[in-house]
């Protein structure tokens, strides 16, 4: 079906009337009452889209992701999710295929979430940013402007990220000493705190709690387990002093 600037396929479901100008919605894709769509949006067969989405101009969302996914209590969480009914995609940003976007996140515009990825409630993505193929952004964290964390690495609940920081493939990182015996308790759960302009290399391990400097390097395979002084370069299992790191070299 082709009406005023608007496509959409005969075979979605579309139960909103919240559609901008210029719009082209693929087949079998379910957009669901409540959901807001901008001008310039392209979605994608397969998509799901819940009350509550808001897509705003310019915007393009790949087969098969799922935006809107509400969290689910399982007998062997601890933690109660927190959330409020709402997701908002600023212009621009492009959603990867098969990503999956729970409620209550926000990522700005000009960013891109690659495919695979998953980002949970509570979570807030910057502008001009890169969230690689298959990372996963866990509870109630944030991603700073212009930051990119690439393929397969993994955010933990609780972390802090800054603006214009580098993660690469495969890092991990942790924010539970106790490893879940001591339960869930919002104070004690934390996740390491990355400061503006930081870089961590491939397969590096942060540890819960920790404090990566601002323009601080981590190198390839470190396990943090104490905090990095800003412009500092660290290496090794556990991460040790290497040299200074002028903000220069970044």
């Amino acid at each position: 079906m082709k009406k005023g600037g608007i496509t959409i396929s005969k075979l979605a479901v579309i139960q909103t009337d919240r559609i901008g100008k210029n719009v082209t919605i693929g087949e079998f894709s379910v957009i669901r009452s409540g959901v807001t769509i901008g001008d310039n949006v392209i979605i994608h067969p397969n998509v799901i889209l819940n009350p509550g989405v808001v897509l705003q101009d310019g915007v393009e969302v790949f087969p098969g992701a799922y935006l809107g996914r509400e969290p689910k209590v399982a007998g062997g969480v601890v933690r109660i999710p927190v959330f409020k009914r709402q997701l908002i995609i600023e212009k621009n940003s492009s959603i990867g295929a098969k990503a999956v976007i729970y409620y209550d996140v926000q990522i700005g515009e000009n960013t891109l979430i690659g495919d695979g990825a998953g980002i949970r409630e509570q979570c807030k993505i910057g502008s001009s940013c890169i969230i690689g193929r298959n990372v996963e952004i866990n509870y109630h964290s944030s991603v700073g402007d212009r930051s990119r964390v690439m393929d397969s690495s993994h955010i933990t609940g609780n972390c802090r990220i800054g603006n214009d920081v580098f993660i690469s493939m495969n890092v991990t990182t942790a924010n539970d000493n106790a490893f879940g015996q001591k339960g869930y308790q919002e104070n004690g759960i934390m996740g390491p705190t990355i400061q503006d302009g930081a870089m961590i290399g491939v397969g590096a391990v942060l540890l819960p709690g920790i404090e990566v400097g601002t323009f601080a390097v981590v190198g390839a395979g470190a396990v943090v387990t104490k905090n990095v002084e800003p412009h500092t370069e660290v290496r090794g299992v556990p991460a040790k002093w290497i040299r200074r790191v002028d903000k220069a070299e970044n």
